[in-house]
Parts: C-alpha cells; sequence; structure tokens
C-alpha cells in the first residue's frame, strides 16, 4: 500500500481514537455516572448486583480501555518509534498493564452481562484471546520480529473496538430489524468477535502484509 495512504489512514485512526475515547468518557463518567440508561436491562440477574462496587469497576474499566485505545494508537506510529523507542517501549508496557486491567474488571462486570451466560461465557473468552494476543505481540519484540510484533499487536489493538462493534451491531439490530435490546445485544457480543478477527486479519493482509521499513 502507499506510504501516504497508509499515512493517511494512521491520522484518521488517531483521530478516530481521540474523538470515540472523548465521547466515551463523556458518556460514561459525566453524562450518565450511574449507567441507568444501560442498568435498566440488567433484569433477571442469577446474582444480587452491588450497584456502587459494580459501577466503580465500570468506571475503572472504561478508564483503562480508554488509555489502550489511545495509547494503542500512538505505538502504531513508525515516527514515534524511530524517534523515541524509549517512549514507544513504556508505553507498550502500559497499554499491556491497560489490557491487564480492562480483563480483571471485565472477569468482574461479565457475570452481570445483559443476557446472562450466553453472554457472560464469549466476554470471558475475549478476556483470555486479549491478553494471549498482547504477551504473544510482547514475545515476539522479545525475539527481535517486529514484523511479526506489528501483526500481533494489530490482532491485539482491535479488541479495543469490541464494545464500539457490541454497540453498533446491536442498534442495527433494534432499529433496523426491530430486535428487543436483550437479543440485538446477544448478537452484538458475538457479532462483535467475528469483527475482531476479521478486521484484524483484513488489516494484516492489506496494510501490513510487508515487513516493517529499516528504523
Amino acid at each position: 500500500m502507499n506510504k501516504s495512504i497508509r499515512q493517511l489512514l494512521y491520522v484518521l485512526l488517531l483521530a478516530f481514537a481521540l474523538i470515540y475515547t472523548l465521547y466515551t468518557l463523556y458518556l460514561n463518567l459525566l453524562l450518565d455516572p450511574v449507567a441507568a440508561d444501560f442498568l435498566v436491562h440488567k433484569t433477571e440477574l442469577k446474582r444480587p448486583l452491588n450497584v456502587p462496587l459494580w459501577l466503580n469497576m465500570m468506571y475503572i474499566h472504561v478508564i483503562a480501555a480508554c488509555w489502550a485505545m489511545v495509547g494503542g494508537a500512538l505505538n502504531f506510529s513508525l515516527y514515534l518509534l524511530r524517534r523515541y523507542r524509549r517512549w514507544h517501549r513504556i508505553n507498550g508496557y502500559l497499554y499491556i498493564a491497560a489490557v491487564l486491567v480492562v480483563d480483571l474488571t471485565s472477569g468482574y462486570l461479565a457475570p452481570y452481562a445483559t443476557g446472562g451466560k450466553i453472554t457472560s461465557i464469549p466476554f470471558n473468552l475475549v478476556n483470555i484471546a486479549w491478553l494471549w494476543v498482547t504477551i504473544t505481540a510482547l514475545i515476539q519484540i522479545k525475539r527481535g520480529n517486529l514484523f511479526r510484533h506489528r501483526r500481533w499487536m494489530v490482532r491485539s489493538y482491535v479488541f479495543c473496538f469490541t464494545n464500539m462493534f457490541i454497540h453498533g451491531i446491536s442498534l442495527i439490530g433494534q432499529h433496523l430489524f426491530g430486535l428487543e435490546f436483550t437479543l440485538s445485544y446477544i448478537i452484538g457480543v458475538y457479532g462483535a468477535i467475528v469483527v475482531n478477527i476479521a478486521v484484524a486479519e483484513l488489516i494484516n493482509r492489506t496494510i501490513f502484509r510487508h515487513p516493517v521499513e529499516t528504523l
């Protein structure tokens, strides 16, 4: 792919990551800090919900996920990698820490997921898969294989958009096909997993199909 096109796509990715992060923080921490619009759909739970604890876990989850989205996007910049390698390395470890925090908080939130076990199980599988591909990316760079490191980081980074894909698919199910919220949300969870895999492989087979340029 042409270098100028890749640069344009990266700028668009970074801009989108920043805008979506600001929107997510505004939505969850300012506009609806008690998650009223979301909690209203959590009916027929198998265990009692400690709302204050759930909200605190949700805040930590959202903030860590937002950092992973922005920090991960910054680390795809060859410009920053070439000029600030130490910063790139530190930011990479912070990204891993953010993924771990997201996974741990998601482990608490998953049993209360809308739809019950049929959604909590794939959420837990996603947590395992995200950490696995992220650690794999770390192992590859420790071995000095920058090409494989970047491809595995693509597979890791797409998980940052899981929530966006879930709600996007869910909204389509509700407004285009008239599905009720719980069913559309369940479809969104499974659909997001498929989209994550497909998008990552599409990027690796098009934008990042060749080895990284000399640094």
